[in-house]
C-alpha cells in the first residue's frame, strides 16, 4: 500500500545532510494558506493514504505557525464522498463547530465506510480571538480491501517449488518464481487499482513497467495470524487491448531459514486482485487463478535474507510482463482459497523504501581482482553495482561491517549468514545490478570476479540506503564533534533497525524482532522518526502472537522456541504502548492494546508467589565486566530483582491506561496490586540502609527501583548513596547493560546530579559511549567493545555493529542537553529546561511535535547565557533559563518585565522560570 506522498525534503543533523527523497502514486495535499489548518492526517500519521486500512479513522491537523495564531477554541470538520460537496455539503458526516482546542485523533462520527471507498475532507478552526479560518485545502483517503471476503482472488505457486543452493555452501533458498498473466481492456479507463500481497516477497510488473517503488513487501508480520496487503494506482500502467501483469515471487521471512525456527515446511505463494473502473461506471476484475503461468526459470535464480541473491542474467527473459511474451513452456500454476483463519489486511504502516545513496569514500584492491569499497557509514540496504564483466564470468558481492587488521572483510559476526549476492553475466561489457529480494547490513562491499583490465572507480558501487518509509522529526547539534557524531550514530541505529519491524541488528543470522530492544529504544525513536504508525503496526503482531496465558514472546513476529516470555523484554506490551500514548497524544494506542496489557500482567500473577515471580529474563543484558556464573552475556545483577522491577513497572503502567481509559475500578486494583508488590521489593532486596541485599550491588539494581519508584521516600534516600558509590567506584563510569542503560541519565536526572550525567556521557575510556566513537563507530553498537583499536574484536561474540539499544541516550540529549521536554501527553504542556554541562558551549534541537515544530537553542559566550526558543501554537511552555538569578534577564532584547505573553512564574536559585505562549523568544543572563 502507497501509504504516504512526500515531496523530496532535506533534513540536516549535526551537519551530514540526509537527503530523503520518497514517491508514490499520489499528491500531497500542500496548503500555501497561511490562515488556514495545516499538515492534516489520518489516525497514525497518514497523508492522503491509498489502501487505507482504517474505516474507522481519526483526524487530526496543525495550526499555521505564525504569530497571529496562538491557540484553538473550535473546529469544524466535514467529510464527503465527492470533493465538490465540500465544504457545504457533505453527505458523510459534518461535526458542526466543536468548542474544544483538540487538534489531535478527532475521531470520525460519520456513515460506515466500506472497502475501496474514497473519503474527502477538510476544517477550519477558530483562534484565539474566536476568529475563523478559511477552511483548509480537501484531504483525503482510500480505503483498501477491509475484508477477506473482499478478497476474489487465489493463492497461487507453482505446483512444486524448487531450492537453490548458494555456491560454495550449504545454504539453499527457495528458487524465485516468475508468474504471469495477460488480460483485456474493453474500454476507456476511469481508475485502476492493484491489490497484491504475498507469503514471501513480490515485485510486480505491468506492461514491462515496475508497479511502485517499495521494497521487501509486503513485510513481516505472524503470517499465521495477519498479512498485510498493498494497493497501487496502476492506471498509467494500463492500456486498451491486450495487457499483462507479470510478479517475481521470492520466500522472504515467510519462506526462509531464520533464527530459531530454521527452514519452515511452507512455500511462497502470491494473491492479486486488479480492479478497473471504466469511465461507463462498469468494473472488472482480475484475479490470481489456475489460468497464470509461471516458471523458476527466471534470472533472479534464489534470494533469501541472511544469505544473500543469485542473479543469471542468462536467464533474463526479455519482455516477460509483457503481451508480446510466448509463455507456453511455462507452466500452470496451483490455485488455493484464502485461508479462513488468517487475516488480510491493508498495511497500516509505510512500506520499505530506497531512501537514500551513498558513494564510496575509498577504494582499496587487496588481490588481484578482488577490491573492498568503503562507503563511509555502516547502513542497511543494498548495493547498486555498474562494472566492466566478460561472458560467463560471475561477480562475487560480499559484505562486511568492519576490516579485519590486514584490511579484509570481517565477516565473522555474521555467524551463519553468507550474506553474499552473485551476479552471472551473459555477455561481455558493463553489467547494472541492484539486489532485489534481499538486505544487507554493511560498510564495507567486496567486488571480485569482474573484469580486471578495468581500474575500479567509485561508480561501480553505490550503496542504497533501505528501511521503512517514516521522516525524520528531529535537527540536534551541538559544540562537541563526537557528541554530534553521537546523533548521528544514533539515527543510523535506528533506521537500520527499522526495516518493516523493529530488530535487534540487521546483518548477522538473526534480524529478528527482539522485544527487549524495541522498547528499550522506543521512547528516543519518537523523537528521531515519524514513527507512530510503525510501532502501532508492530504492536499488533505482538497481539497476535500472545499466547493466551498472556505470554509475549521475546521476539516478534515470534520465532517458536523456548523464549516465550522473558522479563524486561515482554514488557515491551505494557511500555511501548505507553510511550506511544504519551509521545503523541494517541489514546487509540492504550484502547487497542489494554487487553493484552491487562493478560501479560496476569502471566506474571500465574508465575507469582507472594508476589515473587519465577520467569525467564536475559537479565541486564551485555553488561559490561560481567562475570555471570551461568553466562556472562546475561550481566550479574539478581535475575529476581529485574523480574520484580518489571512485574511492578507492568502493573503500574496497566494501572495508569485504566486511568486513561475510564476504567477506575481497575485502575485502583491495579494501583493496590503496584503498592503489595513494591513492599515484597523492598523487603525482598533492601535491607533497612537502603542497601541491595539480593544479589551483588550493581548500578542498574539501583537503578530499577529508583526509576520505577518502587521504593518509599525514606528508602530512597537511603538508596541513592549507594548508587552514587557503585558509580564512583567505576571511576564514574557506566557498568549497565540493556536495561539499566536508558534507566541511567533519566534517573540522574531525578535524583539531581545532572553534572555527574554529563560527566559519564563524555567519558572517553571503557565503557562509554565516545569509546565506541573513538574506535571508529558510525552507529550503535551491541557491546561496548565490541570492537577495539588496541585489541582487536571481542572475544565474546555478539559483536553486531549495528544495535540500536544503546542509542537511548538519545531521548537525554533532547529532553536535557536540548532541553526540549514534553509535560503533558503528546507535547500539549511543554518545557524547555536545557542545562549546559561538561565541555558544551551549545547546544540546539528543533523537533517536529504533533502540535508543530519546538527549537531550543543555547549558547554560552563569555559568562553569558544565551537561549533562542520556538513554541508552537496550541500549546503552552514552561521555561527554565539557567543564570544568575540576582541579575536581571533580557527577553526579546529588552528588560524583562511581566506581558501577555512571557510571564515569570518563579526564581530558583540557578534559574529564572517563565511561562510562555505560542511564539518565538530569545532570553539572555549572566550565567
Amino acid at each position: 500500500m502507497h501509504i504516504l506522498t512526500r515531496n523530496k525534503l532535506t533534513i540536516v543533523v549535526l551537519g551530514i545532510l540526509f537527503l530523503v527523497s520518497c514517491s508514490s502514486n499520489q499528491n500531497t495535499t500542500t496548503t500555501t494558506n497561511n490562515n488556514a489548518p495545516q499538515d492534516l492526517i489520518v489516525s497514525e500519521g497518514f497523508k492522503n493514504p491509498i489502501g487505507f486500512y482504517d474505516a474507522t479513522p481519526s483526524f487530526s491537523w496543525k495550526l499555521p505557525q505564525n504569530k497571529n495564531v496562538k491557540k484553538q477554541t473550535a473546529y469544524s470538520i466535514v467529510v464527503a464522498s465527492n470533493p465538490k460537496l465540500l465544504p457545504d455539503n457533505a453527505d458523510l458526516w459534518e461535526s458542526g463547530k466543536i468548542e474544544s482546542d483538540q487538534t489531535l485523533f478527532v475521531k470520525y462520527k460519520g456513515k460506515k465506510l466500506s472497502s475501496r471507498q474514497k473519503v474527502y475532507w477538510q476544517l477550519k478552526f477558530w483562534d484565539q480571538d474566536k476568529k475563523a479560518s478559511d477552511w483548509s485545502e480537501v484531504a483525503n483517503f482510500e480505503l483498501g480491501l477491509l475484508n477477506n471476503s473482499d478478497w476474489q482472488a487465489k493463492w497461487i505457486s507453482l505446483p512444486k517449488v524448487d531450492k537453490e543452493k548458494s555456491p560454495k555452501t550449504n545454504k539453499k533458498s527457495y528458487k524465485v518464481q516468475y508468474l504471469r498473466k495477460d488480460f483485456t481492456i474493453d474500454s476507456k479507463i476511469a481508475s485502476a487499482r492493484l491489490y497484491i500481497t504475498a507469503k514471501g516477497l513480490f515485485e510486480a510488473e505491468i506492461n514491462g513497467k515496475k508497479v511502485g517503488d517499495d521494497v521487501m513487501a509486503p513485510g513481516w508480520t505472524p503470517y499465521n495470524k495477519r498479512i498485510e496487503t498493498l494497493t497501487y494506482d496502476v492506471l498509467d500502467h494500463l492500456q486498451k487491448g491486450t495487457n499483462a501483469i507479470g510478479i517475481a515471487l521470492a520466500e522472504g521471512w515467510y519462506g526462509g531459514r531464520l533464527m530459531l525456527r530454521g527452514y519452515p515446511k511452507v512455500s511462497p505463494k502470491v494473491m492479486c486482485q486488479l480492479e478497473v473502473k471504466y469511465t461507463n461506471g462498469e468494473v472488472q476484475t482480475f484475479i490470481t487463478d489456475e489460468s497464470w503461468t509461471a516458471t523458476q526459470d527466471g534470472p533472479i535464480v534464489s534470494a533469501g535474507i541472511y544469505d544473500g541473491e543469485q542473479y543469471d542474467a542468462r536467464k533474463e527473459q526479455k519482455a516477460w510482463s509483457t503481451k508480446t511474451f510466448n509463455d507456453t513452456s511455462w507452466q500452470k500454476v496451483i490455485a488455493e482459497d484464502i485461508d479462513a483463519t488468517l487475516k488480510l489486511t491493508p498495511k497500516r504502516h509505510n512500506t520499505v523504501k530506497s531512501v537514500q545513496e551513498l558513494a564510496p569514500v575509498n577504494i582499496t584492491e587487496i588481490d588481484k581482482g578482488v577490491v573492498i569499497f568503503d562507503m563511509g557509514q555502516n547502513m542497511v540496504g543494498v548495493p547498486r553495482i555498474k562494472v566492466p564483466m566478460h561472458k560467463e564470468g560471475t561477480l562475487k558481492i560480499r559484505f562486511a561491517e568492519m576490516l579485519k587488521q590486514d584490511g579484509r572483510m570481517y565477516t565473522k559476526n555474521y555467524r551463519g549468514a553468507v550474506s553474499t549476492d552473485y551476479y552471472k553475466a551473459k555477455e561481455d561489457g558493463q553489467i547494472a545490478y541492484q539486489p532485489t529480494f534481499t538486505f544487507h547490513g554493511f560498510r564495507y562491499v567486496e567486488l571480485s570476479g569482474f573484469d580486471t583490465s578495468a581500474t575500479p572507480d567509485e561508480s561501480w558501487v553505490t550503496g542504497i540506503v533501505q528501511h521503512s518509509d517514516y521522516k525524520l522529526n528531529l535537527e540536534f547539534s551541538s559544540s562537541h564533534e563526537k557528541l554530534n557524531q553521537l546523533q548521528s550514530n544514533i539515527i543510523w541505529g535506528l533506521r537500520g533497525n527499522t526495516l518493516d519491524i523493529p530488530t535487534d541488528c540487521p546483518q548477522r543470522d538473526e534480524r529478528a524482532g527482539w522485544t527487549g530492544d524495541a522498547q528499550v529504544i522506543a521512547p528516543t525513536s519518537f523523537f528521531i522518526g515519524d514513527v507512530h504508525s510503525f510501532w502501532m503496526s508492530w504492536l499488533e503482531s505482538v497481539r497476535n502472537d500472545q499466547d493466551e496465558d498472556g505470554a509475549v514472546p521475546v521476539m516478534v513476529p515470534s520465532l517458536g522456541g523456548r523464549l516465550r516470555a522473558g522479563a524486561g523484554w515482554s514488557d515491551v506490551i505494557t511500555i511501548v504502548p505507553w510511550e506511544t500514548y504519551l509521545r503523541t497524544g494517541d489514546v487509540g494506542v492504550l484502547e487497542e492494546n489494554y487487553t493484552s496489557m491487562k493478560k501479560w500482567v496476569g502471566f506474571y500473577q500465574s508465575k507469582a508467589k507472594n508476589h515473587i515471580v519465577k520467569m525467564f529474563t536475559h537479565g541486564d543484558w551485555l553488561q559490561p565486566y560481567s562475570t555471570h556464573e551461568r553466562d556472562e552475556r546475561f550481566g550479574v545483577t539478581s535475575n529476581k530483582l529485574i523480574i520484580t522491577a518489571y512485574y511492578a513497572r507492568s502493573v503500574y503502567l496497566t494501572s495508569q491506561a485504566a486511568r486513561v481509559l475510564g476504567y477506575e475500578a481497575e485502575a485502583k486494583e491495579y494501583e493496590l496490586l503496584f503498592d503489595a508488590i513494591c513492599d515484597v521489593f523492598q523487603e525482598q532486596f533492601f535491607d533497612t540502609q537502603g542497601r541491595i541485599i539480593e544479589g551483588p550491588e550493581t548500578q542498574t539494581a539501583y537503578l530499577l527501583p529508583l526509576a520505577f519508584d518502587l521504593l518509599d521516600q525514606e528508602l530512597v534516600q537511603k538508596a541513592v548513596p549507594h548508587l552514587l558509590e557503585q558509580i564512583k567506584l567505576t571511576d564514574n563510569h557506566l557498568r549497565t547493560g540493556f536495561l539499566g542503560t536508558p534507566l541511567l541519565p533519566l534517573v540522574l536526572d531525578k535524583i539531581g546530579e545532572t553534572d555527574l550525567m554529563y560527566e559519564i556521557l563524555f567519558k572517553e575510556t571503557y565503557p562509554s559511549w565516545f569509546y565506541s566513537i573513538n574506535q571508529g563507530a558510525t552507529t550503535m553498537w551491541e557491546r561496548w567493545n565490541s570492537y577495539t583499536i588496541k585489541d582487536g574484536f571481542n572475544k565474546g561474540g555478539m559483536n553486531s555493529f549495528n544495535h540500536y539499544a544503546y542509542g537511548a541516550i538519545g531521548r537525554w540529549m533532547y529532553e536535557r542537553i536540548a532541553g526540549i521536554k514534553s509535560t503533558k501527553v503528546g507535547f500539549k504542556e511543554i518545557e524547555i529546561a536545557p542545562i549546559p554541562g561538561g565541555p558544551l558551549t551549545s547546544a540546539a534541537a528543533t523537533y517536529n511535535s504533533p502540535y508543530g515544530k519546538v527549537s531550543s537553542s543555547w549558547k554560552l559566550v563569555g559568562k553569558q547565557f544565551h537561549l533562542e526558543i520556538k513554541v508552537p501554537p496550541n500549546t503552552t511552555a514552561q521555561v527554565l533559563v539557567p543564570g544568575n538569578t540576582q541579575e536581571n534577564i533580557k527577553v526579546n532584547g529588552v528588560e524583562f518585565e511581566d506581558n501577555s505573553d512571557v510571564k515569570l512564574l518563579s526564581k530558583t536559585k540557578e534559574a529564572f522560570v517563565f511561562k510562555v505562549t505560542p511564539g518565538t523568544y530569545s532570553f539572555k543572563t549572566n550565567y
